[in-house]
């Protein structure tokens, strides 16, 4: 049996205990704790352009179909059949106004002028003969998350009815959020998948990789490599163009999120030369910053890098533009979802550009995504052991040096290096582990446990 979770992470001194990594137990807890109460990004509005479009997704171990029903309106719902749990869906994508069960033809409508409900039981083989017009058909039809929110062309979902409202959620790590997926000028949700998802498997425990991407500069020694061979699409050695010297790293302690970016501005800075392996990439990026200086003025704004949104999805805001999804396979596996962003109006020039840089960044083949895995899988490796299990990571960088960030509510940041938003991730965690529903979870507007709201319930979908 595991220690009681406050052993696990002990807070006070920055430890965490290796068995998180690799017992099944906890696995199984953060399951049902975890992954069934938070909201969890689930796909791209890309992948559903049409009526009737689906695609196949993940929420946790269990697979959903997120798909737009007749009306226009996204769902997303259990993928097994009511009676006897086949998969309905085992193509990764498609096209359907019904959903059909191949194992014994019960089938699932998407259509509102068939069922009262998108996902309702609408076909049983034999339902007037075999079950003698017995079987109350409304009382079948498909599991369905209770919270869908569609913003800025993503799609998120929670199993939680109870869970607080997607913006509250958020915080003000929303606003980083947005950089990610608005424009380059600042336009709002103006981003499009370049292709579709690259998935990959990893050996390694889900919580390495969200860890990573929520706020660890420290190890940047381990793609030194990358930075000699240089993939820099300006050329010459490096990962990336260079990066602002303000940034740092802000965490938000209530909501478990962390970001390595800048805290809010009123001036944009100077334009930095960026993409300048190809004119025509070069000069677009010039003018979408002409743009974000005329669209902001004077008015506060942030931008990014790389962050985490607790639990499993992280973003890069600038170089390359991505979002990562790390769904849980068992205590020491996981499947990496990457998907790469661009500017829908953007050129073709731009946007062929973008792929391939990303490519060589991200994704199994990607130079930098290898070093990162390696990290992981070995470090998830050597906590199996009996005696290594039995001791704790160390989580003590910066410790006790946190400052409140002004304009941010509930915002802390720490430096350049540091471990405060590892910290904070796993105090997240601890934190849904030991709760009972999310009354004793619900994020509050700033610091303090007095600043915690009760949650409330809201409709089925939310669109925006």
């Amino acid at each position: 049996m595991p220690k009681p979770i406050d052993e696990l992470i002990v807070q006070e001194t920055g430890l965490v205990s290796r068995e998180i990594f690799v017992d099944e137990d906890l696995f199984k807890q953060e399951l049902s704790h975890v992954f069934a109460r938070a909201w969890l990004f689930v796909a791209h509005e890309d992948q559903i352009v049409k009526n009737g479009d689906y695609v196949v997704s993940k929420m946790g171990t269990d697979t959903v179909i997120v798909t737009r029903d007749m009306e226009g309106e996204v769902h997303v719902l259990l993928n097994t059949c009511t009676h006897r749990g086949m998969r309905l869906c085992r193509n990764d994508m498609g096209n359907a106004r019904t959903f059909s069960c191949p194992y014994h033809g019960w089938s699932y409508s998407m259509d509102g002028r068939i069922v009262e409900t998108p996902g309702d039981l609408a076909g049983v083989p034999g339902h007037a003969t075999y079950y003698h017009g017995e079987l109350d058909k409304k009382d079948w039809g498909l599991v369905r998350a209770p919270r869908v929110k569609v913003y800025k062309r993503t799609v998120w979902a929670s199993w939680d009815p109870d869970a607080p409202e997607f913006e509250d959620y958020l915080g003000d790590m929303r606003q980083y959020l947005d950089f990610a997926l608005d424009g380059r000028d600042g336009s709002p949700g103006n981003n499009e998948m370049i292709g579709g998802i690259l998935k990959w498997r990893v050996p390694s425990n889900w919580k390495f990789a969200p860890e990573n991407f929520i706020g660890d500069n420290y190890h940047d020694i381990s793609h030194r490599s990358v930075d000699l061979v240089g993939i820099n699409p300006s050329g010459g050695t490096g990962r990336r163009d260079e990066e602002p010297d303000e940034v740092t790293t802000l965490g938000f302690p209530k909501l478990g999120h962390g970001v390595i970016g800048e805290m809010p501005y009123f001036e944009e800075p100077e334009f930095q030369p960026q993409w300048q392996g190809n004119p025509e990439v070069a000069e677009y990026y010039r003018r979408c910053h002409e743009q974000r200086v005329e669209r902001f003025g004077d008015q506060p704004r942030v931008s990014m890098t790389v962050g985490t949104i607790f639990p499993n999805m992280s973003f890069h805001g600038r170089q390359p533009r991505t979002i990562a999804v790390f769904h849980p396979i068992s205590p020491t596996e996981m499947e990496m979802w990457r998907i790469f962003l661009v500017d829908r109006d953007a050129p073709d020039a731009v946007k062929d550009m973008a792929r391939h840089y990303h490519l060589s960044y991200s994704g199994p083949g990607g130079l930098t995504e290898s070093d990162d895995m390696e990290n992981w899988s070995y470090a998830t490796d050597s906590s199996r052991g009996e005696i290594s299990r039995s001791i704790y990571f160390n989580y003590e960088m910066g410790l006790g040096h946190a400052r409140e960030v002004p304009h941010l509510e509930g915002a802390v940041e720490n430096g350049v290096f540091t471990e405060e938003n590892a910290r904070i991730f796993y105090k997240r965690w601890a934190e849904f582990m030991k709760a009972g529903s999310w009354d004793e979870l619900h994020p509050g507007a700033g610091p303090g446990p007095d600043r915690r709201r009760a949650a409330e319930p809201t409709a089925n979908v939310e669109t925006k």
